[in-house]
């Protein structure tokens, strides 16, 4: 197996070296640079996990979160609301940090998604399925878009579409938010059943045609969540 080569993205130059240099001592390629040189750092070469020190704010950082959905991205930052850490997984982030943390909690969180990303079946996705049909929608795990009844795009946030993802894959059986919460990737550290709860009111908005009368996501009262539709799956 090969090295995994991480981007340490910080802009302040003493911070990023030292990341990346304890980094390199745990056993890992790591590149640093600041926010504006991400493309090219990106362009240089292939990279497997991006650790970003964020300010909320910062345009270009969210626009980069969106644009590379495909490089899973640990987020680090001075703040640890619940509300920022749900902006930064919605953007894209995989995981999240909030300082002060110790380095070798860095190392694990690392470890652990590139665990998650060489596992892609523990993520709810079953072996072979490129699609599921439900209730005339259809949602292709290949193009990662959610297509409406009427042939339209429903604009799904990362977090919404693994979510829907994670419902579809157990067609019928009540997922508990603990199980939700992996399988949605919003398993980070410090983040509650509260954020799923938020997560499927929102995904209800843009999915059920009366999201106060759920027909696709139902709630099950101290148990979780199940989907209410015939569910067929395309291999």
């Amino acid at each position: 197996m090969s090295t995994p080569h991480l981007l340490v993205v910080d802009d302040d130059p003493g911070n990023r070296e030292l990341t990346a240099e304890y980094l390199r001592q745990n056993g890992f390629r790591a590149t640093a640079g600041g926010v504006s040189d991400m493309d090219a750092l990106l362009e240089d070469g292939a990279v497997d996990l991006i650790v970003l020190a964020l300010q909320f704010g910062q345009g270009e950082v969210t626009r980069r979160l969106r644009c590379a959905p495909t490089i899973p991205t640990i987020v680090v930052t001075g703040r640890a609301e619940e509300a920022d850490l749900v902006m930064a997984l919605e953007m894209g982030a995989e995981d999240f940090l909030a300082k002060p943390f110790s380095p070798r909690e860095l190392v694990a969180r690392i470890r652990s998604v590139l665990r998650r990303r060489r596992s892609p079946m523990r993520r709810g996705r079953p072996e072979g399925v490129r699609a599921f049909r439900f209730d005339a929608w259809e949602l292709n795990l290949n193009t990662r878009r959610v297509t409406r009844p009427d042939g339209g795009q429903a604009p799904l946030t990362r977090v919404e579409f693994s979510l829907l993802t994670a419902l579809l894959a157990a067609p019928g059986r009540v997922l508990s938010r603990d199980r939700l919460l992996d399988g949605s990737r919003l398993d980070s550290g410090g983040v509650t059943g509260r954020a799923i709860d938020v997560q499927v009111a929102r995904l209800r908005v843009k999915v059920e045609t009366d999201p106060a009368r759920p027909r696709c996501i139902l709630t099950e009262r101290g148990a979780g969540y199940r989907l209410g539709v015939p569910v067929e799956a395309l291999y």
